[in-house]
């Protein structure tokens, strides 16, 4: 008889961060950074297994105590310009070697990205489902910003052009990748090595969700909407990292 397919959390967490020492692990509203993720993705009924992949000890243990599994990333895979698909990719090849169900759908779920409203993961796994696709990035839309860049010596205008602004209601919408949820078919990472595959979908979130942690400047700013909506909410996972 043919093994049903499992969706797979997985969660890379690096113990190296340049921006802020020990990001990962980094007291968020009451708790670890890497634990709300880890508590998110326990609330979703379309995850099977929650896999924290990471080098670090600490990482670990506080991803166990929340209920996650462990599996350690090799340094060659760890460094500051590691990319982010051959974590992915390692935690599949371990779990090609379980005698488990196949790896049906990899949920890629920033720690550093954990202002996710309670239903987010599973209506994006909803959205793929629906569209068939084989690949997802959740995004937000951009509301009246105009970027600008360098080029040589001058500036130049991105998403508009500054000679004839229009009304902003009349520009076409353009979408942030907030890097909070990546839906990914194994096929797709391991034939095209990218979290984006050819069929793309896109879950829209609200804009407050872009925000997520690179420095400790931010941690007020992702502690105040956790708070203001609601997200930050004791639960009956026990708080013992």
């Amino acid at each position: 008889m043919e093994k049903a397919v499992q969706n797979v959390a997985i969660i890379p967490a690096r113990g190296g961060s340049k921006g802020l020492k020990g990001k990962n692990i980094h007291p968020v509203a009451g708790r670890p950074l890497v634990a709300w993720t880890i508590l998110q993705a326990l609330q979703s009924k379309r995850i099977d297994r929650i896999i924290v992949t990471t080098d670090d000890r600490d990482i670990a243990s506080v991803a166990e105590a929340y209920g996650a599994e462990v599996i350690e990333r090799p340094s060659g895979i760890s460094g500051d310009q590691a990319i982010s698909e051959s974590a992915l990719l390692h935690v599949l090849d371990r779990l090609e070697g379980e005698r488990s169900a196949p790896v049906g759908l990899v949920v890629f779920l920033q720690a550093t990205s954990p202002l996710r409203k309670p239903g987010d993961i599973d209506r994006a796994i909803e959205r793929l489902d629906a569209e068939d696709a084989d690949s997802l990035i959740s995004v937000t839309k951009l509301d009246d910003l105009t970027l600008w860049e360098r080029q040589a010596n001058s500036w130049k205008s991105v998403n508009f052009d500054y000679r004839n602004r229009g009304m902003r209601q009349d520009r076409a919408p353009q979408y942030i990748e907030n890097g909070s949820i990546y839906l990914v078919t194994p096929e797709v990472l391991r034939s095209c090595g990218n979290r984006i595959g050819r069929k793309l979908s896109v879950y829209e979130m609200e804009f407050w969700q872009t925000w997520e942690i690179d420095t400790i400047e931010e941690i007020d700013l992702i502690e105040y909407y956790m708070y203001k909506k609601n997200l930050a909410i004791q639960d009956s996972v026990t708080d013992n990292p």
